[in-house]
């Protein structure tokens, strides 16, 4: 007869999946142990086994939910009526709130995911590549004849504003959803006017 899924499954998972973005970032993925983990999530060893059988399916778990998420969240906005300036806007400052409370996360994305293999690596990137996309797009749009016929000056321009997101999450760890809202103000203010318009 097969197992049952216990009633609090995903809760658990969730609970594992959080304690070890923990770990893996305090320690870093090689150092870190599932002794550690099991530490950190409260449980035991052969509880965390009966959910993942090793610490790479932890990881690639983990970073498989955070970027899954993250890319549904923006790329499934409600745009409708916004003027392209404002497209900027409302993406640049939902990508910075996504932000808010995943920095292990973020930081394990950051330095770990060169440990799984390359098939998988090739999905996260995926997801990483969508939404470098979605944001290239919506700056192509507000300025066509900049970026037309300029692929490279678009992807450094995207790229330049991803750069300044990631230094408020690195710099700014425990900034407020007003702290960050203000920070893509300007961010976009910078985008779009240069430092005249500030």
């Amino acid at each position: 007869m097969a197992r049952t899924i216990a009633k609090d499954h995903d809760h658990k998972r969730t609970r594992i999946l959080k304690s070890a973005a923990h770990v893996f970032a305090r320690e870093g993925f090689d150092r870190a142990s599932m002794t550690q983990l099991a530490a950190e999530c409260g449980i035991s060893k052969a509880n965390i086994y009966h959910y993942y059988e090793s610490k790479d399916a932890i990881l690639f778990d983990m970073l498989d939910t955070y970027l899954r998420q993250l890319r549904d969240g923006i790329l499934g906005l409600d745009m409708r009526g916004l003027s392209a300036s404002d497209t900027l806007r409302k993406a640049v400052r939902e990508i910075l709130l996504a932000y808010q409370g995943v920095d292990d996360e973020h930081r394990v994305q950051t330095s770990g995911m060169s440990a799984l293999p390359p098939d998988q690596q090739k999905l996260l990137k995926s997801y990483q590549r969508e939404l470098v996309q979605f944001l290239s797009d919506i700056i192509g749009d507000i300025a066509p004849d900049v970026f037309r016929g300029n692929p490279a000056k678009l992807r450094a321009t995207t790229m330049s504003i991803f750069g300044m997101l990631n230094w408020f999450y690195m710099w700014n760890t425990n900034a407020d959803a007003e702290a960050r809202t203000e920070y893509a103000q300007l961010v976009c203010d910078l985008a779009l006017e240069g430092v005249r318009g500030l």
